[in-house]
């Protein structure tokens, strides 16, 4: 999948213009593309698309019209574009109560080198994650963590072929699985080469 390039954005005029409608069409995009494992975890799939909001939501709030700093956020956020052999997540950890989501996220660490994708007849993909830095330490995990997942030939010539694909979890405090429906399934095969 192509990275984002400069002339790929709008500027903060016309993107005020045409937000509204940009914003519709990202959220209706990403209903597809996130997929909830259990009451607290949400995997986002990214894509071209949804990593083009986020730089323009970015640009907007930050005010950003330099051709620097625009470099500097396609640099920050290009990586999170899947590559055509993965797929690229973000996963939050979601507690609307703050003392609720402290304490999970103690109870927690690590959990985020424990989410796989499990495509049927193919052993289990774990998440590489936070390949730009760790977002654990001995004392919690961080409530958003970025995950990459591998995907080799065969897997992805099952998961075209109608073969299940499920998400899921395995950590001792938290364990859930998901299998994704048809819509979460186009979605994210078109990420794949």
């Amino acid at each position: 999948m192509q990275k984002l390039a400069p002339n790929d954005l709008l500027g903060l005029e016309q993107y005020a213009r045409q937000r509204d409608t940009f914003r519709a069409q990202a959220i209706a995009h990403k209903r597809a593309r996130s997929i909830h494992l259990g009451d607290h975890l949400t995997l986002l799939f990214e894509d071209r698309a949804t990593v083009q909001y986020q730089v323009q939501e970015m640009l907007r709030i930050e005010r950003i019209f330099e051709p620097e700093a625009i470099a500097e956020e396609l640099t920050a956020y290009n990586p999170l574009i899947p590559d055509g052999s993965n797929l690229k997540a973000t996963l939050l950890i979601e507690y609307a109560d703050i003392e609720e989501r402290r304490e999970a996220l103690a109870r927690l660490r690590d959990i985020e080198n424990m989410v796989e994708l499990v495509v049927e007849g193919h052993a289990p993909v774990v998440a590489i994650a936070d390949e730009d830095l760790p977002r654990s330490n001995e004392e919690k995990t961080a409530a958003v963590h970025f995950l990459r997942f591998e995907l080799v030939p065969a897997l992805v010539a099952a998961w075209r072929s109608g073969a299940t694909v499920h998400l899921r979890v395995q950590h001792p405090h938290c364990r859930a699985e998901t299998i994704l429906d048809a819509a979460q399934r186009a979605s994210l095969a078109a990420d794949l080469a």
